[in-house]
């Protein structure tokens, strides 16, 4: 029998979800509402009694300080009624986890015969009359996405007191038996039909090559043997997983012809992959001892110190945090966490971090995406904000960039990082392998219809038909259980291998981790699930989250289970790795696939594309010929004030960065703690003085010259960072994350195809020049192809909306000392302030520009060899401690960051621009603004400033001003010293938190 219990707080009381939703349809809608109040809703379908329905009412859903509940409605008064509860299928954190929490109370494992399900209705006052219309304009914008909710509206007349919303079951039945279909491919076009109707994304190419092998004397021969002739489903769903863009890496795989529009000359790059990345990483590792394993797990590792390693890795989730931006998110965040777990044979998590580029939130054009801007970004906060707090992992550091670019496919970059010991039991635990006969466990949540199709949706473009499937709800509760009973296996060594479930589900994990083995067989009936019905196919590519693949001998397989439910996790084996050469499934007893490990490694033709580099000036880019500035101060405040700018202070402190007691460097830092650092230093081993900074640099804006000057000025970016807040110059590790438009030359749905493909091998080949120069390996790295989308106009024309090249480059090193770690705010006044690096007029693709709207030309240049030797006397004068504040000059240049390092200090500042170091002669708003790179502020003690200049002897290096008292303003003299800007500190603070000061 289901109970419907319904949750609210004591009238009187602050109802913040409440006072949200009220903001919001006033910033929104213009909808001025007097209360909105939340009543939770807990639906419990199962046999409990009187007894125990009063119990857990008390004893695990009221708190009965702050709220009043009931198994009836409660009589709250409203206006309108929205009710918004999960579609069927949907995981349901808060049910799944309220189960475990009255079997508790209870004294009963609830677990299989009841089921609870967690919704809400908003009890809305208004001063205006609410119409039905207006309530559904909040339930769909404010309240729901229609693609994992339902909702329901209630008006006054309406409601029916003693039944309120009724009972909602939101069950999944499929009433189906589960069915291998065999698939009869007569032809490739056969085949190219069903890849449409499946959503299987195959490459035409790959298609006759599928065909061959299911036609292949031999191959028909093995298969009759096991009862197989023509290709099932669940074969072909596996090869689309394995062959997707996603998994495979085709594009970076893929055969370049690069062409120079301007001379003509052609070269051949074949396999970006390889040369760019590979090569240099594994040329690196030979010369890097402190490099561990590189580019086969699924996370880098590098040597922490004599007793434990670090591991990094990053990830996207555009696609689905596109169509559902709080699942898409958190699924992706906690996705990127089984990364690190699934490392070597798994290491701890301790720190996370993001980078969003979405549209203008603002936005108010012709354009109709499936979640406004302003929405989506709320979104995509929230599941990352859920999926490291709940998880007890910080996130320490984070960025956003805005552009119309990200209106067709928003970007959700997710970072994590892990430590773990050297060795564990005498045994390195970097090292993993599967070996014939141990058993295929399959750990943590259970499978589900969420999940089907991630990977291949993500290599393709959004569209309205793009299916809604492969949107998920993750689970950081489920999965911490699992993240501390894995390290407990592990420290026990009783895994032999561990993977994560992540893109393509069981298909990916076992698929991959049984070429070690080179074989397996999977008995894929005893995969647990979250409802019967799911056909074979559904099981084996369904990434359903919270799971990992894990090897285990069959002698420590009792142990590992009994483990397992101490710990409350779900652990079962479903099969066993051989050496047959075979991937093996089959379903109560009959096979359902039986594929050639090595056909997939094998015998597929390589991609190719045509790429066309177009010059700057070819595509209509000019540099422009602006005046000098008439008014410094208000154009320092206008930059200041611009959203890729401006502070962004409500997403950071959302995020707990302290969970772990290891922050040293803060996200936010400053007399207020309001400014951002440059980089995140946090302390993994705490009986240890060595820590870990990590940085991130994103700026797409450059790309929209050249990306490879957009690559190139990234890596200096987080290179100086880090260096800013004590890191090693001589260890940094990388993760490059790219995200690309299509690439494929079509002349009606493409036509820039070829340009944005030479786009692409110039990213790549400047990635493989830095890092060799920078002497950076790059321990992991992502790439998720196919940023456009398709979205409806005003007239419900279709506009193709492409994403800008984008890659966001993350780096980690070590800090040898915490004694060593530095922030960007200026200490005492007095202090005097230097400028290190050379500034040039560089303002292409700068804040500047765009302030005007424009692009420009002179894009700015990376010279390694010229900026490493200041960089490392730099990193010296950190060990001597003759630096009180370090920031480095990013975008917005001179200006805006000696008025940050002022707003961080709350003190003023004095800038001489006559003594700055200069490549050439600079108007003021050129030395200002200039995007130069190499560049960093620092503050010195007067007593130290010989010390500190002996240092930099040599070095573009210039004593461009001090730092003044609270009291005074923030100057600026031009090079012939006369005053430019004379704004006080106050001034600039306002103008810098104005955009969304009112979100915090």
């Amino acid at each position: 029998m289901a109970h419907r219990l319904e949750i609210a707080l004591k009238p009187g009381l602050f109802d913040a979800e409440g006072a949200s939703i009220r903001k919001k349809a006033q910033e929104y809608f213009g909808i001025s509402l007097r209360s909105v109040r939340t009543v939770r809703i807990v639906t419990i379908d199962g046999d409990l009694t009187a007894e125990e329905l009063e119990r857990v009412r008390t004893d695990v859903f009221t708190n009965p300080v702050t709220q009043i509940s009931a198994y009836s409605p409660l009589p709250l008064p409203f206006d309108g009624c929205i009710w918004v509860g999960f579609r069927p299928g949907v995981r349901d954190n808060a049910g799944a986890t309220a189960i475990e929490a009255m079997s508790d109370v209870l004294g009963r494992d609830l677990a299989a015969d009841t089921a609870v399900y967690t919704s809400k209705r908003y009890c809305i006052e208004s001063e205006d009359a609410l119409s039905e219309e207006r309530l559904d304009l909040i339930a769909r914008e404010l309240l729901a996405n229609a693609i994992i909710q339902q909702w329901r509206i209630y008006l006054p007349e309406g409601w029916n007191p003693t039944d309120g919303i009724g009972i909602v079951l939101p069950r999944v039945r499929l009433d189906h038996e589960p069915t291998v279909s065999v698939i009869r491919v007569d032809s490739d076009d056969t085949l190219a039909r069903l890849s449409r109707e499946r959503n299987l994304a195959l490459h035409p190419d790959d298609i006759p090559v599928i065909r061959a092998y299911f036609t292949d004397p031999v191959v028909l021969s093995e298969r009759a043997r096991v009862g197989l002739a023509e290709p099932t489903d669940v074969e072909l769903e596996y090869i689309s997983q394995a062959r997707s863009d996603h998994c495979n890496h085709n594009t970076f795989r893929g055969l370049f012809r690069y062409v120079d529009g301007d001379t003509g000359d052609v070269r051949l790059i074949d396999n970006l992959f390889k040369t760019c990345i590979q090569e240099p990483t594994l040329a690196l590792k030979a010369q890097k001892p402190w490099v561990v394993s590189v580019l086969w797990d699924n996370a880098g590792i590098g040597r922490f110190d004599d007793e434990n390693d670090y591991v990094i890795t990053g990830e996207t989730h555009n696609s689905p945090s596109n169509m559902e931006a709080y699942g898409g998110a958190i699924t992706g965040i906690v996705g990127v966490y089984r990364d690190p777990l699934g490392t070597g044979k798994g290491s701890r998590l301790i720190m996370g971090s993001y980078g969003f580029c979405v549209g203008p939130r603002d936005y108010s054009g012709d354009l109709k995406p499936h979640l406004h801007p302003r929405r989506l970004l709320d979104g995509v906060i929230e599941g990352v904000r859920d999926g490291g707090n709940k998880s007890g992992i910080p996130t320490p550091f984070g960025q956003v960039f805005f552009h119309p670019g990200y209106m067709g496919k928003c970007l959700v970059f997710v970072t994590a990082l892990g430590i773990m010991p050297n060795r564990v039991l005498g045994k390195p635990t970097a090292e993993k392998t599967t070996s014939p006969g141990d058993v295929i466990v399959m750990c943590g949540g259970r499978i589900g219809k969420d999940g089907i199709h991630g990977v291949t949706a993500s290599s393709e473009v959004f569209s309205e038909s793009t299916p809604a499937g492969h949107v998920q709800i993750g689970d950081p509760y489920t999965q911490k259980k699992m993240h501390d009973f894995l390290l407990e296996a592990r420290d026990r060594g009783l895994i032999q291998f561990v993977t994560d479930n992540g893109g393509g589900g069981l298909s990916s994990s076992i698929g991959e981790s049984a070429r070690f083995s080179n074989g397996c067989h999977v008995e894929l009936e005893k995969a647990p699930l979250k409802y019967a019905g799911l056909d074979q196919w559904e099981i084996w590519v369904s990434e359903s989250q919270e799971r990992m693949t894990v090897a285990v001998r069959p002698e420590d397989l009792d142990a590992f289970l009994a483990l397992s439910r101490r710990h409350a996790v779900e652990s079962t084996p479903i099969g066993s790795y051989t050496d047959t050469g075979k991937l093996h499934i089959t379903y109560n007893g009959v096979t359902c696939a039986y594929v050639d490990l090595a056909f997939l490694d094998s015998g597929f033709p390589q991609w190719r594309f045509d790429a066309e580099w177009v010059r700057p000036e070819r595509r209509g880019l000019f540099e422009p010929v602006l005046g000098e500035p008439k008014d410094y101060g208000a154009l320092l405040c206008d930059l200041l004030a611009d959203p890729n700018v401006c502070s962004k202070e409500w997403i950071a402190r959302q995020y707990d960065h302290e969970v772990q007691g290891t922050s040293a460097v803060k996200p936010l830092v400053g007399k207020f703690r309001d400014v951002p650092s440059d980089a995140a230093v946090i302390r993994p081993v705490l009986s240890s003085e060595r820590g870990l900074a990590f940085s991130q640099a994103l700026l797409p804006f450059y790309s929209r010259i050249d990306a490879a000057a957009m690559v190139s000025c990234a890596i200096d970016e987080a290179v100086r960072r880090l260096i800013a807040v004590g890191g090693d110059p001589d260890h940094i590790g990388g993760v490059d994350n790219f995200c690309w438009p299509n690439i494929q030359y079509d002349p009606k749905r493409n036509p820039d195809g070829r340009f944005k493909a030479a786009q692409l091998v110039r990213a790549c080949l400047a990635l493989k020049d830095m890092c060799l120069a920078y002497g950076i390996p790059l321990l992991s790295g992502k790439d998720s192809m196919y940023v456009d989308g398709h979205l409806p106009g005003r007239y419900g024309e279709t506009h193709k909306v492409s994403a800008l090249e984008t890659m966001q480059f993350s780096a980690v090193s070590i800090v040898r000392s915490m004694d060593r770690c530095q922030t960007m705010d200026p200490k005492i006044p007095g202090d005097i302030l230097y400028g290190i690096g050379r500034t040039a007029n560089e303002l292409g693709g700068s804040i500047y520009y765009n302030r005007f709207g424009y692009v420009g030309l002179r894009v700015p240049k990376v010279t390694p060899e010229d900026v490493l030797p200041t960089y490392r006397a730099l990193s010296e004068a950190l060990d001597r401690g003759l630096v009180s504040a370090v920031h480095g000059i990013y975008s917005g240049g001179l200006g805006v960051h000696a008025g940050l390092m002022a707003i961080a200090g709350d003190v003023g500042m004095e800038v001489h621009l006559a003594d700055l170091p200069v490549r050439e002669r600079l108007r003021a708003d050129q030395a200002l603004f200039s995007e130069s790179a190499g560049r960093f502020l620092v503050t010195v003690a007067p007593e130290r400033t010989a010390d500190f200049e002996a240092v930099m002897d040599g070095l573009p290096v210039g004593r461009i001003g001090r730092v003044t008292d609270s009291d005074s303003p923030f100057r600026v003299y031009g090079q012939d010293g006369g005053l430019i800007i004379d704004v006080p500190v106050a001034e600039l603070r306002t103008a810098w938190k104005r955009p969304f000061g009112g979100l915090i």
